[in-house]
């Protein structure tokens, strides 16, 4: 089962490149933005439910297809983009085993514990 929802993370990533080649920006765009939810490791200094809220918000898909969506409404090809960048970015995640996290710890999340043997 961890391979047929790792194949279909891939597939999500690979339809936000298909996706943003439909924008008007250039492909380094998609690059420079693709770790900027990353920033959100940054709240978890503050503590690991900061941390948590914050990596969720910036690596939940509904709210990134959301993104997307209104961009597409609104005809703002840049909500479009940050939309498709950052569902790209939590798609590779995944396909990485880095799922959304639990407020306990930043190893904790819902595809399981980081760095524990399988």
């Amino acid at each position: 089962m961890k391979n047929v929802l790792k194949l279909e993370e891939i597939a999500m990533f690979a339809l936000s490149i298909y996706l943003f080649s439909f924008l008007d920006f250039d492909w380094w765009w998609y690059l420079v933005l693709f770790f900027l939810p990353d920033v959100s490791f940054v709240a978890y200094a503050v503590n690991s439910k900061i941390g948590a809220y914050a990596y969720n918000i910036l690596h939940h898909k509904g709210i990134m297809i959301l993104s997307y969506f209104l961009g597409i409404y609104f005809q703002n090809e840049t909500l479009q983009m940050v939309g498709l960048v950052f569902f790209g970015h939590s798609s590779f995640d995944r396909i990485l085993g880095y799922g959304l996290k639990y407020e306990d710890s930043f190893n904790n999340t819902h595809l399981g514990k980081i760095g524990k043997e399988k």
